[in-house]
């Protein structure tokens, strides 16, 4: 079976051309127009969702805080606004990137390659015999993709391990904002910290013991982010 991908769009003229062109890219489109059948649809086999903000009945941004309570399916939101407050909302709510209408089909393949790429990642760092790393007072196992603090598991999603362990990694030096989109999401943001800014606050509520005055991931102002000692 090829890679799956749920489709939520009420605008059938987009959701058809959407899904034809995905298929095109050789996706398994499966296509839903709304929250409430998205969310009746959804199962272990999907891959990833692309899930439009502005739906009737239940919104996007309900939909995506539900996917993401169940567990870590990779959500991609789509808006017709490009707007601050319209994708940190989204991004909040729990989604791993973004995209802007209209859709381009060649680019929302990337970003989907580049999602599934973080979610079954290859490579020594994520074989099981992978160093540990430690971060105050916890024990990061790149290998098994784990957190825990005092021997309880932290859950991150797939796209805040990652961020995690590249800043963990570093072992306290800069890195910039540039390098960790590349990284972490493998694109070029052209300047849009956004996506990033917003994981990393979602990353702060998850491991640090007070969100509001970080100790283990910190701001270093106009560059980028680095762990604490």
């Amino acid at each position: 079976m090829g890679t799956r991908v749920l489709l939520v769009e009420d605008d059938e003229r987009i959701r058809q051309a959407l899904g034809l062109a995905l298929a095109d890219e050789g996706y398994d489109v499966v296509e839903t127009a709304t929250g409430e059948e998205a969310l009746e649809v959804v199962d272990p086999d999907l891959d990833v969702v692309l899930l439009d903000l502005m739906l009737p009945g239940i919104d996007g941004i309900e939909v995506c805080s539900t996917l993401r309570s169940r567990g870590d399916l990779p959500i991609i939101i789509a808006t017709a606004r490009s707007d601050t407050a319209d994708v940190i909302a989204g991004l909040e709510a729990g989604a791993d990137d973004y995209v802007t209408k209209p859709l381009v089909a060649g680019e929302l393949a990337a970003r989907i390659k580049a999602l599934l790429r973080r979610r079954r990642p290859a490579g020594a760092e994520d074989s099981p015999s992978s160093p540990e790393l430690r971060l105050g007072d916890l024990l990061i196992s790149p290998g098994r993709e784990a957190v825990e603090r005092a021997g309880q598991p932290l859950h991150l999603t797939h796209t805040e391990f990652r961020l995690l362990v590249e800043l963990a990694s570093a072992r306290g030096d800069v890195v910039t904002r540039e390098q960790l989109l590349q990284r972490v999401w493998g694109y070029d943001y052209f300047g849009d910290t956004r996506l990033l800014d917003v994981h990393v606050r979602r990353l702060r509520r998850k491991i640090e013991p007070d969100p509001d005055d970080p100790t283990l991931v910190l701001t270093v102002r106009g560059s980028g982010y680095r762990v604490g000692p």
